[in-house]
């Protein structure tokens, strides 16, 4: 019990440290990521949020 509750708190943790998808910091950390590590879902959602923003994205 007690390893599951330090797991969840770790998932929690980190995943608050990442910034939202599409957000300028996402895109800035994702342009800094080499190409060769971006998944599929990066590539997708960079294009779409970071190349192709919409004005009323702002």
């Amino acid at each position: 019990m007690y390893k599951t509750l330090i797991a969840i708190f770790s998932l929690v943790l980190f995943t608050a440290c990442a910034p939202e998808v599409g957000s300028k910091d996402w895109c800035e950390q994702l342009k800094e990521k080499p190409k060769g590590d971006w998944s599929a879902n990066e590539a997708t959602d960079y294009t779409k949020h970071c190349l192709f923003k919409s004005d009323d994205e702002e």
